[in-house]
């Protein structure tokens, strides 16, 4: 595994346990309604990742970014959908996202050199 795709899961899993045990009743139905929200429904589980991939560009949160792509890359999205879901990101967000596309970009590589 890359060392930014491992240190990032690395990070975020420790830290996830670390939230969790503090047993607060409040971040745990948050936590679950966010995994429920990408569960299959009425659409997919990879078109949700796609609408999260956007949300957290145009919301500039990196480590949302990181996670959603290792998300959209687990349900089969293909580097050309991506760069569509990039295009959507950055047409609503606007040149502010143009930072996270570039770091999005890389992570995505490194995902890809992976599979």
């Amino acid at each position: 595994m890359s060392e930014l795709v491992n240190e990032f899961n690395e990070y975020r899993a420790k830290m996830n346990e670390l939230i969790l045990a503090k047993d607060n009743l409040v971040i745990k139905r948050l936590w679950n309604l966010d995994t429920n929200t990408y569960a299959p429904g009425a659409l997919d589980v990879k078109t949700k990742e796609m609408l999260g991939l956007v949300a957290s560009m145009v919301l500039r949160c990196d480590d949302c970014i990181k996670y959603h792509l290792g998300k959209a890359q687990e349900t089969g999205v293909t580097t050309e959908e991506l760069y569509e879901v990039f295009a959507v990101a950055n047409i609503v967000g606007g040149t502010i996202v143009v930072p996270h596309t570039r770091r999005a970009a890389e992570y995505w590589e490194e995902l890809v050199k992976e599979a």
